[in-house]
């Protein structure tokens, strides 16, 4: 893909994202049908606010500052420095991590809306700084999705970000829900509501028949109250409160099949679905403007909005932190950092005047990669599937010459008389043996039956040898007198300047 087709997707992302938002926003949750064929609020030039947009051009900034090393830690501490908003899962996120519980914890717990719409609205970016390699887009969906939801809300992101990845190499919509799928547990709600929405199409029900179909296979809530309840559209039933991604994504799937590549009809379908309209209207736009390109979309529906980009979720107090504020802007801004996050093995240098061209997967390649031969240690992720079904208690740490999976074994509650016990496992990542030092600094009252320090031998991945070591401790308190407890998990590589420390946080219940 040459750098000027590049720059027509990305172009095409971005404003498919805002006409997907403009027109969706004034109905969102809307719990009936809609017959909306264009814009209905009256147009000032701008498209409106929508926290879709907003959020990923603090993730640009992540991206811009730490380049690949982009991970859940980062995208937390960016979520407490720069994103204001304190409702739902944005909220049960963000609290938790002011209560020292890092990703994937703070994503799942106290969280009822773990399992909405909060994560996959925001896939795009990653998606464009990884064209036609959603191999890697869905390592830093997952990373994204983690901070403030868990298994049915990071699934979601992880489908849309691996879709429309795929959509810069692909234009075909059936084979990039397939290879969105290939990313994802085949159990799923996300892939039960996505599949759904294929059986309706391919059965010829029209598309209010196969909206009826999704949202009676998975129900959802969304923005539904008791007091609202005798209200609710009688056609399809109420879910449980917070499980809306599956619905949702449905919808998106749903507008992608009907509209047939035609994204003004196809983003008016999403919208007179109902439910999270801003949202599955924006994704929809989104995901055709990459295939499509700018230069394809009617100027019917880029006239009245404009190429600006308008925020409501962000708090930009930071003097390193500028978003965008175009489109333009961001398109140029997104293909100065893609370079970093490919390499030069898939970007390919041209010349000072054309810039670089992408290398991207054919279509085979852009599936869910099988396992490696080598691969045998189940702890550790090898097949993507492996990574997503990861319990949320268990925190992953890199500290150089070895990573490190924490496993609280449950959710991380402390009694008196209650035991906790935590499994650590140690990876090897060079290719020489290790001697470990591991050393908990407990506060007064705990302790390690196993010791507070021990000595651990480390292997390295040679031979047949697996480089990994596994070491199981419990915890015990005695006179908690305090609401919550912050314990280090201290690991030394003797010899080596390296000392890995992982915060372990504790409540009191």
């Amino acid at each position: 893909m040459t750098l000027a087709e590049y720059r027509s997707k990305l172009l095409g992302c971005w404003m498919g994202k805002n006409i997907g938002g403009t027109l969706g926003a004034p109905f969102e949750g809307a719990q009936t049908v809609l017959d909306v064929s264009s814009y209905t609020h009256d147009i000032t030039g701008d498209p409106l606010p929508n926290d879709d947009l907003d959020l990923q051009l603090v993730w640009l900034h992540a991206l811009e500052r730490y380049g690949k090393q982009v991970n859940a830690a980062i995208l937390g501490e960016l979520w407490l420095s720069y994103i204001p908003p304190d409702w739902l899962e944005y909220g049960a996120g963000k609290n938790n991590m002011r209560m020292g519980l890092m990703p994937p914890l703070s994503g799942y717990l106290n969280n009822q809306y773990r399992d909405s719409n909060g994560a996959w609205i925001r896939s795009e970016i990653w998606a464009c700084v990884t064209p036609g390699h959603p191999n890697i887009a869905v390592r830093y969906a997952w990373e994204d999705a983690i901070v403030d939801h868990s298994h049915e809300g990071v699934y979601a992101e992880v489908f849309c970000a691996a879709l429309q990845s795929a959509a810069f190499a692909e234009s075909d919509i059936e084979k990039l829900i397939q290879i969105g799928l290939s990313y994802v547990p085949a159990d799923c709600g996300v892939a039960r509501g996505i599949n759904t929405a294929l059986e309706c199409y391919h059965s010829g029900l029209t598309w209010q028949e196969a909206r009826i179909k999704v949202l009676t296979e998975v129900p959802g809530s969304f923005l539904h109250t008791d007091k609202a309840a005798p209200d609710f559209v009688k056609d399809v039933p109420v879910g449980p409160s917070g499980w809306d991604a599956p619905g949702n994504v449905g919808i998106v799937i749903i507008g992608l099949l009907y509209g047939e590549g035609d994204i003004g009809k196809s983003v008016c379908i999403a919208c007179n679905c109902g439910e999270d309209t801003d949202c599955t209207a924006a994704t929809v736009g989104a995901t055709l403007g990459i295939i499509s390109g700018i230069e394809n979309i009617p100027q019917e529906w880029i006239a009245p909005i404009g190429r600006n980009i308008k925020t409501m979720s962000l708090h930009a107090t930071d003097w390193t932190f500028h978003p965008a504020a175009t489109i333009d802007e961001l398109t140029d801004r997104v293909i100065r950092v893609t370079p970093q996050i490919l390499g030069s093995e898939l970007c390919d240098y041209v010349n000072s005047e054309n810039g670089y061209n992408i290398k991207m997967n054919d279509e085979e390649n852009l599936k869910c990669p099988t396992p490696l031969p080598y691969q045998r240690d189940p702890w550790y992720w090898h097949d993507f599937n492996d990574l997503l079904r990861q319990s949320p208690f268990c925190l992953r740490h890199d500290h150089v010459i070895f990573n490190t999976v924490l496993d609280y074994g449950g959710e991380p509650y402390i009694r008196e008389g209650e035991p906790i016990t935590f499994v650590l496992r140690i990876e090897n990542q060079v290719r020489r043996q290790q001697w470990l030092t591991v050393k908990w600094h407990l506060p007064p009252g705990f302790e390690i039956s196993e010791g507070a320090v021990t000595a651990v031998p480390l292997e390295a991945y040679h031979a047949g040898n697996l480089g990994w070591t596994e070491r199981t401790f419990t915890l015990s308190a005695s006179g908690l007198d305090a609401p919550c407890y912050s314990l280090i998990l201290e690991i030394t590589a003797n010899g080596r300047p390296t000392k890995g420390l992982i915060p372990v946080t504790l409540i009191n219940s």
